[in-house]
């Protein structure tokens, strides 16, 4: 699949099939966010997978949308800042830039397997950390619901013109 095909085609997905998905896809898509660059090269990511019914049940306290609950698993996404690199000039942390990188990998690769993602970042994230037992260091950064899209049809995306987000030589403000 050409690359443009595969970034049309990834879109949040919101409504699953009740189909299992197998173990050797998830590590597919987890070798496609462990192969995403990250600052000075430190990967300071984890990723936990959550298939079980049970603890699909308690995660879902941390986000309580019937759509969400459709999905078969879900991959919480964690920074963790005891790893990340920080910028010396004014300590910028890349921990969550770096795990947003590792994410869209995640998310392109299940597209091309026929598997459907949503970036979910509106969550309780101490509730989720709390289910999931998370040290203080790794923080949550979104949760992935992961499955098979209940329609085949993929909606048209909505977005801004290449005029009203680029700049050339220096930022000019736009007007609409």
């Amino acid at each position: 699949m050409k690359f443009a095909e595969l970034i049309n085609r990834r879109y949040s997905v919101r409504s699953y099939k009740d189909t299992p998905v197998d173990d050797k896809k998830i590590l597919q898509i987890l070798e496609a966010a462990r192969l995403a660059p990250s600052a000075v090269n430190f990967q300071p990511w984890h990723f936990i997978v959550i298939k079980k019914a049970e603890n699909l049940v308690k995660l879902h306290n941390a986000y309580q949308r019937d759509w969400f609950k459709t999905a078969p698993v879900v991959i919480l996404a964690c920074a963790d800042h005891s790893q990340s690199w920080k910028r010396g000039i004014d300590g910028k942390d890349s921990a969550e830039i770096d795990v947003a990188i590792a994410i869209d990998h995640l998310t392109l690769q299940a597209a091309e397997l026929g598997l459907g993602t949503c970036w979910v970042c509106n969550f309780d994230t101490q509730r989720s950390a709390e289910v999931l037992k998370l040290p203080g260091y790794i923080v949550p950064v979104a949760m992935i619901p992961l499955g098979y899209p209940e329609e085949e049809k993929i909606p048209p995306k909505k977005r801004k013109q290449l005029e009203e987000i680029v700049h050339w030589e220096e930022f000019k403000q736009h007007y609409s």
